[in-house]
């Protein structure tokens, strides 16, 4: 058995109250922050504590932290990414429905941490219950004391506000996530200062998914080491929302050690597969992670060990596929919808990925010639030369398809179409017999 921090207040049918939350020893952190410590305790206590962002990247959070500069007196600005556009994710919406006050006080702390007087609270356009739900929690918080001018009497003032996303992917990316905040067109932007040198406004800003903040009440309250050691795995630290979705008996977001392992997350805390269907791949952090087979259940799920094995983990959002589904058809699926959400700011991303879209659906289609296989490969090698990590992260199930079912991609051919839904030989038959006697190591 193991504890749920960050879920311990969920309930099936409503958040938790303030009452409720404070009843587990929520605020609690804040104020003996606020009375007996101060900001470097709390830096030294995230950095102790092993914490990684837990949006997608992995990076090191006290490091992070570490980084807003301390000497300076401008304004500086805490920013919750509950985003969230990732094809499968939803960990960061149960979350704050499950727990809304959690969230504020991991984000007031953050804003004690690196002495920042605002707030703000992103959350994505189709997210709008959860925007009312937080507005309504703020109000709350600040009736009780817990946030506005002279926090709990310390001398600390610090408000949060709440800004609806334009409702773009890439909005989820920290450099273009600030730009949106401020108004512009959401290009992501590399190659400057650190957003925690200058960030929103130009200002330094610390940005985290609502998960990595919502860490923050219990590191505070319960140290780096109680933290560091709920992991499951060595390379691990802490608790982590797994969501689980596709083709499972139980879909929905479990809070496990992180470090658990795929099967473990699959067929255990999801109830494995729904009856009648047998596992045959699954992404194992979203639509932009790569696509695994059955050889990878054993793996831990956090960001060093799949690392090792040359994954990403991203948000920990597996999707699982059965052995009735086309994984060419998955992938184009994607693909289509990562083609849509691209900003159009650099050539291999605007221009690959809706190549590349078009290649995977003559496929489908059954229009599809042997030699779109090499070329879909080598254009996907070629995305990591985009301006930034959308590309890459784009064509990563495109490679694992090609890495561990590119039979599938083959039958395609051979077939002149879907074998799911074309049984019988296509017309492309011809073409794809030439191919395999013709390429190296064929039988010509």
């Amino acid at each position: 058995m193991h504890e749920e921090i960050l879920l311990q207040n969920r309930r099936p049918d409503r958040p938790a109250t303030l009452e409720e939350y404070r009843a587990s020893g929520g605020y609690g952190p804040l104020a003996q922050s606020l009375r007996g410590g101060s900001p470097r305790d709390l830096v030294a206590a995230v950095k102790d504590s092993g914490l990684r962002g837990r949006g997608g990247a992995g990076f090191p959070a006290g490091i992070k932290w570490s980084g807003v500069p301390v000497d300076k007196t401008e304004p500086r600005y805490v920013v919750a990414n509950t985003d969230e556009m990732e094809p499968g994710a939803f960990k960061d919406r149960v979350l704050v429905e499950s727990d809304p006050h959690q969230v504020i006080e991991g984000i007031t702390l953050a804003g004690y941490a690196v002495s920042a007087r605002k707030g703000f609270f992103f959350v994505r356009a189709s997210y709008e219950h959860v925007a009312v739900l937080m507005e309504n929690a703020l109000e709350e918080a600040r009736r009780a004391g817990f946030l506005g001018e002279n926090i709990l009497g310390s001398g600390f003032s610090f408000d949060i506000a709440v800004h609806r996303s334009a409702g773009r992917y890439i909005c989820g990316e920290s450099s273009a996530q600030i730009r949106s905040l401020q108004g512009v067109r959401p290009n992501p932007s590399k190659g400057g200062p650190h957003l925690t040198e200058q960030g929103l406004f130009g200002q330094p800003t610390l940005l985290h998914s609502v998960e990595t903040l919502a860490c923050m009440p219990h590191i505070a309250r319960h140290g780096a080491e109680w933290f560091k050691n709920l992991a499951a795995s060595e390379e691990a630290e802490g608790t982590k929302l797994y969501t689980v979705s596709g083709r499972v008996s139980r879909p929905g977001c479990y809070e496990l050690p992180n470090g658990t392992s795929l099967r473990k997350i699959i067929f255990e805390a999801a109830g494995g597969m729904a009856q009648g269907y047998e596992f045959k791949a699954c992404l194992p952090g979203g639509g932009s992670t790569s696509l695994l087979d059955q050889s990878f259940l054993s793996a831990s799920m956090d960001y060093d060990s799949l690392k090792k094995l040359g994954v990403r983990m991203g948000t920990g959002t597996v999707v699982v596929f059965d052995q009735d589904t086309c994984l060419v058809g998955a992938v184009l699926n994607l693909t289509r919808f990562f083609a849509r959400e691209s900003c159009g700011w650099c050539t291999p991303c605007r221009e690959g990925l809706p190549y590349i879209r078009e290649l995977f659906a003559r496929i489908e289609k059954g229009q599809g010639a042997p030699e779109y296989v090499d070329m879909i490969e080598e254009m996907a090698d070629q995305m990591r030369h985009s301006y930034c990590a959308f590309a890459p992260g784009a064509v990563a199930p495109i490679q694992g398809l090609l890495a561990h079912f590119r039979d599938e991609v083959e039958e395609h051919l051979r077939r002149g179409g879907c074998p799911f839904n074309a049984p019988s030989a296509g017309p492309w038959q011809e073409a794809w017999t030439s191919y395999e006697q013709e390429r190296p190591g064929g039988e010509a």
